[in-house]
């Protein structure tokens, strides 16, 4: 394994409720891995990678990154970090009212002043950046669109040329394709990825489909009530870890159901993403 970027010891995340959202997860993740957590809704995957990306505080355990303890940080060079970090959500964090070449250049906000930040709002500051961070992603033409006015998969494209401008050494990707259709998902995860490895980042991506992460990623990490159960290659997946990560979730649970009877076909004939109902 490469040098690890995070290494997380016995992590735990309380809130004030008492409820553990994280308890006890410990995880080491080599610098260039791309890792997929899979997982019932409300398992805590959301809650891990709000702390991996540094804007919420574990309860205890220890987070490192890079070697660094986190804990040890002062605010400024916790924002330094936290440039180091780039995250892309479900429903991507985008101001629709903005056009989209503004969108795209808010991925300089952690490098720039505020005064340089509001007058590239009224006359934008790196426009040719955010042309070719658009031309990666595919939708060039919509550098001065509305961006509500673009659809669900050409605003994740928007978040992730966001992503090529702020340029981190680590993604994360919080259930960025579960808004989306099957066949538009597995072009965006493999966007993620090829991005990812073409520079050599770290991604980290929380998946609702089981079938996207085993068929995309080489290291599959399981996560039920903040704990992680397994941490294992895809082709060690077996139906009796999902159905056991997947008990008591109805709905998550049929998903299961149907991998599981994708994979009655075999590795050599299964069908592909997107062609079974």
């Amino acid at each position: 394994m490469a040098p690890p970027i995070y290494e997380l010891d016995s992590l735990r995340k309380v809130f004030d409720d008492g409820t553990p959202a994280v308890d006890g997860v410990s995880l080491v993740v080599g610098a260039g891995e791309h890792v997929a957590l899979i997982g019932p809704s409300g398992a805590g995957k959301t809650t891990l990678f709000r702390i991996l990306n540094l804007t919420l505080r574990p309860t205890g355990g220890r987070l490192h990154l890079d070697g660094q303890d986190v804990a040890d940080l002062g605010e400024s060079a916790l924002r330094r970090a936290r440039t180091r970090i780039g995250t892309i959500y479900q429903q991507g964090n985008l101001v629709g009212r903005l056009r989209v070449v503004h969108n795209v250049l808010a991925g300089n906000l952690g490098r720039w002043s505020t005064p340089v930040a509001f007058a590239s709002l009224i006359r934008p500051r790196g426009v040719a950046d955010a042309q070719r961070a658009l031309e990666q992603v595919g939708i060039p033409e919509k550098l001065y669109a509305r961006t509500d006015e673009l659809s669900g998969g050409q605003q994740q494209r928007v978040a992730i040329a966001r992503l090529l401008i702020q340029d981190p050494d680590i993604i994360l990707a919080d259930e960025p394709v579960s808004s989306v259709d099957p066949s538009l998902a597995v072009t965006i995860v493999t966007l993620l990825q090829d991005l990812a490895a073409r520079s050599g980042k770290t991604l980290l991506m929380n998946l609702h489909s089981v079938h996207l992460a085993l068929a995309h990623f080489p290291r599959i990490v399981g996560v039920r009530d903040g704990r992680v159960p397994f941490d294992v290659a895809p082709d060690k997946v077996t139906p009796e870890l999902l159905e056991a990560l997947y008990a008591g979730q109805r709905d998550e649970a049929n998903g299961v159901e149907r991998f599981n009877a994708l994979n009655a076909f075999g590795n050599a004939c299964r069908p592909l993403p997107g062609f079974v109902k």
